[in-house]
């Protein structure tokens, strides 16, 4: 009678009509949703705004509010600073709508997720190269674009990162004694980042590390270079009186690769 009570009990625990149905979503129309992501996101709440606008999506694939709905995603997703999911959201909206005419906003929205996750120097700069290649793509594509204006501002930025970066790491080189990698890295800097805040310290540290192994042409024609381009900069005093102890002064050699540096 025990055996008989252990084994009813067990089967009363089971499902003897199949597995449990799943409970359907009930269909919302795409207008509903749509306006209901609207006034979440005029209210600020982007969390839900987001899950109506992913309801959209999952019921109304075909419905011409989902190109809309997809579009604020992008922008939900990058304004509560879940940035990778805006990324993600621009990319299947660039894929899916390729010709829209708010590519240029994707565009900005995609590099500027980018942009605002760009670390100190000290990291790897990755973030920076991936906000500079998507800006590059909106200007070059949208030029006259009211987004390629604000990306132009950004992308000085984001050069600064990267020459930033070069420059610590050439520091680096320098004061280990290992000049000719700290004249690649001050090297980078002044032929592709011309426009960085770094550019006066890099031709200086050329003109101390060329000297440092005794190549005086090249490092008078870096500290020309600095004081025809920067002659107030204190940089440029720096490199002269350097020059000075050792009897030099600064005269560009017009067959060394700084002559296409000069303004």
């Amino acid at each position: 009678m025990g055996l008989m009570a252990v084994v009813l009990t067990a089967c009363s625990g089971m499902n003897l009509f199949g597995p449990p149905k799943i409970k359907e979503e009930p269909i919302v129309p795409a207008q509903a949703l749509y306006q209901g992501a609207l006034d979440d996101m005029d209210r600020q709440y982007y969390q839900t705004a987001i899950t109506k606008l992913e309801k959209l999506e999952r019921q109304h694939p075909r419905d011409p509010l989902t190109e809309k709905g997809k579009l604020m995603q992008v922008y939900a997703n990058y304004r509560i600073g879940r940035f990778d999911e805006a990324i993600l959201a621009s990319d299947r909206y660039l894929a899916l709508y390729p010709s829209s005419s708010e590519v240029p906003y994707v565009l900005w929205l995609k590099g500027t997720a980018y942009y605002a996750q760009i670390k100190d120097i000290t990291r790897d700069q990755q973030l920076s190269r991936d906000a500079i290649d998507t800006y590059n793509l909106l200007i070059s594509n949208y030029p006259n674009s009211e987004h390629a204006v604000d990306a132009r501002e950004k992308l000085l930025v984001a050069y600064d990162q990267l020459a930033g970066k070069e420059m610590s790491v050439g520091r680096y080189y320098q004061g280990n004694g290992q000049y000719a990698a700290a004249i690649n890295r001050f090297r980078e800097v002044v032929e592709r980042w011309q426009t960085s805040t770094h550019i006066e310290e890099a031709l200086y540290r050329l003109t101390e590390t060329y000297l440092l192994l005794g190549l005086t042409t090249e490092a008078k024609s870096a500290a020309a270079v600095l004081g025809h381009n920067y002659p107030s900069s204190d940089w440029y005093k720096r490199a002269f009186e350097l020059l000075g102890k050792q009897g030099l002064a600064p005269q560009l050699n017009s067959g060394s690769w700084l002559a296409g540096v000069r303004a």
